[in-house]
């Protein structure tokens, strides 16, 4: 008999959404879309998918909700709890090298990966942007977009971005991707919400679209 965990093919759960992480000289912008879906269904309309850890850290999430609720959870916690043994803020790059880290164990113990894709966005003595995959992967990145979208929204970024962009104009690119991909993929859509990280903490912005997708 096969262990449960290898008891046979699944049905597959079509998921989707399309996040994205541009990192400027002094700041940090992460966007989303707001659908979240269930196959073909679409599940909510008004999903948040950038997810506040601290009052400088941020990251979005794509792929499993469940899993994502459960990663920023434990992260909060645990930044909490670094600040109380160090009385200093926790670094973004530990941050992220804690998450790649519970990602990376939950993989090989449990065989049950947790099924995310994350950009990590901070400001601690700089903007800081970290891409992890549901393998613990963890790669530092000027811009960066996941997702079933990405496909679409990550040409838009290489083609347009530069690291001297005022923040301004990096709301919009960003706004920009995944508008793109709002066009072209099914599983994003229902608006954009912003959020900028930078030395004066995170401020969030929404953008509700002109068109219906």
């Amino acid at each position: 008999m096969q262990p449960w965990h290898q008891a046979g093919p699944q049905p597959r759960l079509l998921k989707g959404t399309t996040t994205v992480g541009v990192r400027l000289r002094n700041h940090v912008i992460l966007g989303a879309d707001r659908r979240a879906t269930a196959g073909y269904y679409v599940a909510h309309k008004h999903v948040k998918k950038i997810v506040k850890l601290t009052d400088y850290m941020a990251m979005t999430t794509a792929g499993l909700v469940a899993d994502a609720q459960v990663l920023a959870e434990w992260m909060r916690t645990r930044a909490k709890l670094y600040e109380m043994e160090t009385g200093k803020r926790m670094p973004v790059s530990v941050a992220a090298n804690i998450l790649a880290s519970i990602l990376f164990t939950g993989r090989r113990q449990y065989f049950l990966p947790y099924l995310v894709q994350l950009i990590l966005g901070g400001y601690d003595t700089a903007p800081r942007l970290y891409s992890l995959d549901l393998y613990g992967t963890i790669t530092e990145e000027k811009f960066i977009a996941t997702g079933s979208g990405s496909v679409t929204a990550i040409g838009l970024l290489e083609d347009e971005y530069r690291e001297d962009m005022d923040v301004e104009e990096a709301v919009d690119l960003v706004r920009r991707a995944i508008t793109s991909s709002i066009r072209r993929d099914a599983f994003t859509g229902n608006g954009v919400d912003v959020v900028i990280i930078g030395p004066k903490g995170i401020e969030e912005r929404s953008f509700e679209l002109k068109a219906k997708f």
